[in-house]
């Protein structure tokens, strides 16, 4: 609340704040398409491999060519955090060495980050999140994308009195979604590869979204952000509508599909056999909560919330997130509030590498949404010498691992003194 208020205070006194992005990809774009609108709020600088692609994009999101001239487009991530003209420096790359460099950059100049990049944030997060509270600046999740929108709710429930049940999204899954690899995502998108080709959609990342890999990644963001815990097993994706969330996310003991109390969970919106579930959830977030006493479970019947059985068990979600459109929430509150809209605390879970089929020692692993691993959530107790996903892109496999094994740094060629590898292994534990 007031946060355009604060932004447009800041406009009249000339001190509106400045921004600069890192990556001018798809998430990127979406933010710049708001900033002209928005009272208070420059972009400064751009970063991006392409400097070309990155004033298309401009353009195409409805730039005027004085708005494009007065901002300087430059190649390199970790100069952009270093400009004197950036107040807040936007992690938007999906790459997590490049995200790791660029936060750390921006923090060593004295500025605020905002991280795009979850796939960096789940690897080494806690970490960069205590070196920014060192420096005496923010280290923000993106408001607009899910972990942000869910750890928002999670608040809301907790200073609200109630305990926490579960929390987490929606998303399309069914089981042999796991193995999808990017020759073949399409088809579930209800695209032809020719089509997707001319709207310029990566088939890689598109896939990491089908494959489950983004999920696992979004979870853990969220179990680490809010103190949640990680199922042993992993993700169950249970098949769910918003009518029933309170039912089915709430513990075993009592009927529900949850392990225990404040758990993460991503549910479908696909039935096993392929249906679609009844007022699904695909593209929102939720958290289930759990009244503290008789009174407030009876509140919750006389104000219509959704409930269990039980009465005590009920839900609140969003149906839609907006991504990059609501990204300027995050750079406003760094700046104007000095307050994140989320941040990593601790490292609850980890992300790690499963194999998609038979890999033979010598391949070449190719990361999240490729064709030879996909991500599964784990809690990090339990998960000492497992390879996360971030890390497993272009290493060699040193021996053979079998499909739907889950696969440890004794399985690959990796750099032990790499400086990555090694602070997220310290972490881990």
């Amino acid at each position: 609340m007031n946060l355009a208020r604060l932004a447009a205070e800041a406009a009249d006194r000339g001190a509106s704040v400045r921004a600069g992005l890192i990556g001018a990809g798809k998430f990127g774009s979406m933010f710049l398409s708001q900033v002209p609108t928005i009272a208070g709020l420059e972009v400064s600088a751009i970063a991006d491999l392409d400097t070309g692609r990155a004033r298309t994009a401009c353009r195409s999101v409805g730039w005027e060519d004085a708005r494009i001239d007065a901002t300087a487009f430059i190649e390199d991530g970790t100069a952009l955090a270093k400009r004197d003209d950036v107040d807040v420096v936007i992690e938007a790359t999906g790459n997590p060495r490049a995200g790791i460099a660029h936060a750390r950059a921006a923090i060593a100049a004295g500025k605020h980050i905002v991280m795009v990049n979850v796939e960096a944030d789940v690897l080494v997060g806690a970490a960069l999140a205590r070196e920014a509270a060192a420096a005496g600046v923010v280290y923000s999740m993106a408001y607009g994308d899910q972990p942000a929108l869910v750890a928002e709710m999670v608040d809301w429930a907790r200073a609200a009195g109630f305990e926490v049940a579960a929390a987490g999204k929606g998303t399309k899954y069914l089981p042999a979604y796991h193995s999808v690899t990017p020759d073949g995502v399409w088809q579930h998108y209800g695209l032809t590869a020719d089509e997707a080709k001319r709207a310029g959609m990566n088939p890689q990342m598109f896939n990491s979204f089908l494959d489950g890999t983004k999920s696992a990644i979004e979870m853990v963001a969220i179990a680490n952000a809010c103190g949640l815990t990680v199922p042993k097993a992993g993700l169950s994706f249970p098949p769910c509508g918003v009518d029933d969330l309170a039912h089915v996310l709430r513990p075993r003991e009592i009927g529900g599909q949850l392990e225990g109390r404040g758990m993460v969970e991503c549910i479908s919106s696909l039935e096993r056999d392929g249906r679609p579930v009844f007022r699904d959830l695909r593209w929102g977030v939720y958290v289930v909560l759990e009244a503290p006493n008789d009174y407030a479970a009876a509140c919750f019947r006389q104000y219509g919330l959704p409930t269990d059985d039980t009465g005590r068990f009920a839900a609140m979600y969003k149906p839609f997130h907006l991504i990059g459109l609501e990204l300027s929430v995050s750079v406003l509150s760094a700046a104007l509030r000095g307050e994140p809209t989320g941040c990593t605390r601790e490292m609850r879970g980890t992300v790690g590498a499963v194999a998609k089929r038979d890999l033979k020692a010598g391949e070449m692993l190719d990361g999240e949404g490729g064709y030879t691993v996909w991500g599964k959530a784990m809690p990090l107790d339990g998960a000492a010498g497992v390879l996360p996903i971030g890390l497993a892109h272009g290493i060699p496999l040193a021996r053979d691992v079998a499909a739907g094994a889950v696969l440890c740094f004794d399985d690959v060629k990796i750099d032990a003194a790499d400086a990555v590898t090694a602070h997220y292994r310290q972490l881990a534990g």
